[in-house]
């Protein structure tokens, strides 16, 4: 009965136990099913949906909301780690003692009042929690993360940057929504010491649309194991690779891995590839 409430993915509701009783339930009812799992009820009067992610039930199970890394996590924003639980606290919160783990508090005020039911922040707040948690770099990733997705509209950015950090702010001349993936934006960040020509997204006839061209001779494809742990995957990147190779570019394809944990690895491939001139080819 509870999965015929409104639910959607980006706005997981609290319900509340009138509110289930007024739906249909009878109190032996709500009772039965909480016992058998088909309601989740993490506090006194609070109930989830039973496939509600577990970040969001132990943010409720406190009193507070999912928050920063953590509900862009769940909406498949790019962030480097959410392993740490983020959570929005009022200051009359009462049952910290009842975090499951590791978090990270935030107490600040909201500039986007989140409806009363809703289990988690507003996008908007979460990227301003999200920028002051990360480093600059992955902090720029999940901006741009956030653009592509359409959680966050361009004409937002401004509003956005004047509620962070002023230490951080210089961060909105970084931002490029056209990275279709976090791990694009931080190769793109790496360029710029490069002081070299970067075009993102670009479409070559019969190849496709490559992540990266660098010089208009340096094409780099940011491979993850998600979308290339097939060999027919291989075998059709390979393809485009050897199109790309008869038109006179070069292709260099670091894996996610080293781009997130060996950065310094990437950044030496760059500075071989880049150190010395080029003939540009036609396209």
């Amino acid at each position: 009965m509870l999965r015929d409430l409104d639910q959607t993915a980006q706005r997981v509701r609290v319900f509340r136990r009138g509110e289930l009783l007024a739906s249909g339930y009878s109190p032996t009812g709500l009772t039965r099913a909480v016992r058998r799992g088909a309601v989740l009820r993490p506090r006194g009067g609070a109930y989830l949906h039973p496939e509600t992610a577990q970040d969001v039930v132990d943010a409720v199970r406190v009193g507070g909301r999912l928050a920063c890394v953590s509900e862009l996590a769940r909406l498949g924003v790019y962030v480097r780690d959410s392993g740490v639980l983020h959570v929005h606290l009022s200051h009359g919160a009462s049952r910290l003692r009842d975090l499951p783990r590791a978090a990270r508090r935030h107490w600040r005020p909201l500039h986007r009042c989140p409806h009363p039911a809703d289990a988690s922040v507003e996008v908007f707040d979460a990227l301003i929690q999200a920028i002051g948690c990360q480093d600059p770099a992955d902090a720029v990733a999940t901006i741009d993360s956030a653009l592509h997705l359409r959680l966050l509209r361009a004409d937002e950015l401004d509003e956005l940057f004047r509620h962070v950090d002023a230490r951080k702010r210089h961060l909105r001349g970084l931002v490029d929504g056209r990275s279709e993936a976090g791990t694009e934006t931080l190769v793109r960040l790496m360029l710029r010491a490069f002081r070299v020509t970067v075009d993102l997204q670009v479409v070559f006839v019969g190849v496709g649309r490559v992540d990266l061209v660098v010089d208009d001779w340096l094409v780099i494809e940011c491979d993850s194991r998600a979308h290339h742990s097939e060999w027919e995957a291989q075998r059709r990147d390979r393809r485009r690779d050897q199109a790309l190779a008869a038109r006179g570019y070069c292709v260099y394809r670091p894996i996610a891995e080293d781009i997130l944990y060996r950065p310094e690895s990437v950044v030496a491939a760059l500075r071989g590839l880049l150190g010395r001139p080029r003939r540009r080819p036609t396209r």
